[in-house]
């Protein structure tokens, strides 16, 4: 054979740092083989013409990492699966090692994306579910929400419009789980319209009958007493009137302060990317009320 490699044998190069066991062709790597490297990486799988090119696996010993699926020229290319030591997986389409076209990629919290890639990084039409139960699903921009998307609270809670840099920009509309609903403009994740003060509509006294339920309409008003433009409320609460008089009293004008709204509407929680929210407080056991403050 003119001392030309061919068949199966061992090969260990003269830095001693590869090590390939496999089939050979013309003095090439050449079918399936195994390539070892002295940190404890290794390479199995097909070579062509002396290249890591076809099906095969990969393990990096430096970030533990490994990959199974097709290679051109010693790189991940084609569809495949990464599984990556932190915790977490990939299992889509890759592009010089990188992330690239449409894959499903879970990470070390169990967060799941689903949608195309770019450059590594989620990139165009995806669905995302988060952590807390959050799910988002639109436009991306290098692993931002970015154009038009749609999330869905694990409260309920529904916002559908514009994003930029991952919050809540331009026209939107907000349905939130207590019944407020805001249509209009957004400003870095926050409504142009900003209210001050709630307004309970109605009477001041009600006779609520025990164990009934009955509806409290407000509006949200600004400090100069306008109301704040896009804001819709309507709010149903039931509660049990054991030991608790059955009248209610209501203040038709309801200014919150820093800390709290009123004695009918519990401390404000906030969020980066929703208005701040009125959270329902308690008269007796009883929530009573859950509205909008920004």
């Amino acid at each position: 054979m003119g001392g030309r490699r061919a068949g199966y044998g061992v090969y260990v190069y003269p830095n001693s740092f590869f090590r390939y066991e496999g089939e050979w062709r013309g003095s090439r790597k050449h079918g399936q083989g195994k390539l070892l490297f002295k940190d404890g990486s290794y390479y199995e799988g097909e070579f062509v013409d002396g290249e890591i090119t076809g099906e095969g696996c990969r393990h990096w010993a430096l970030t533990g990492n490994t990959y199974t699926g097709q290679f051109v020229l010693g790189e991940p290319q084609g569809h495949g699966v990464m599984k990556y030591k932190a915790g977490g997986r990939y299992e889509g389409e890759l592009f010089r090692g990188l992330r690239e076209g449409q894959g499903h990629l879970v990470d070390a919290d169990g967060q799941a994306y689903w949608g195309s890639f770019h450059d590594n990084k989620r990139h165009g039409q995806g669905r995302m579910v988060f952590r807390n139960g959050d799910e988002y699903e639109g436009d991306w921009v290098r692993d931002q929400r970015q154009g038009h998307g749609t999330l869905r609270r694990a409260d309920g809670s529904i916002y559908e419009g514009q994003w930029h840099g991952d919050v809540f920009s331009g026209q939107g509309s907000m349905a939130h789980c207590s019944g407020g609903v805001y249509r209009g403009v957004w400003i870095n994740g926050h409504p142009m319209a900003q209210a001050t003060e709630i307004m309970i509509l109605g009477p001041e006294v009600m006779d609520v009958a025990r164990g009934s339920s009955f509806t409290l309409t407000i509006q949200l008003q600004r400090d100069d007493g306008e109301v704040a433009t896009g804001t819709t409320s309507a709010f149903s609460w039931t509660r049990s009137v054991d030991g608790i008089s059955p009248v209610v009293a209501l203040r038709p004008s309801l200014p919150p302060s820093a800390q709290r709204c009123s004695p009918l509407c519990g401390p404000l929680a906030s969020h980066p990317a929703r208005p701040a929210l009125c959270s329902p407080a308690s008269v007796g056991d009883s929530p009573v009320l859950g509205a909008w403050l920004l």
